[in-house]
């Protein structure tokens, strides 16, 4: 997955260069690049996060008797 996030950054990053203005580059890379990708991330990592928070409840909590 981090493969293809720092393609597109790449490839976002090009097209932001050959934008006519610095503003349009810089609008080019937030709505093409960070803001999907910020969102992509953050999905994608839900499940990780839920296993690292069930796993520190387990570690706190203590065992059955």
């Amino acid at each position: 997955m981090l493969i293809v996030a720092v393609a597109w950054i790449y490839v976002v990053g090009l097209m932001a260069l050959t934008e006519t203005s610095v503003v349009a580059g810089i609008v080019t890379f937030l709505f093409y690049c960070v803001l999907p990708l910020g969102t992509l991330m953050y999905i994608a990592g839900t499940g990780k996060r839920k296993a690292r928070r069930r796993a520190a409840l387990q570690k706190d909590q203590p065992p059955p008797q």
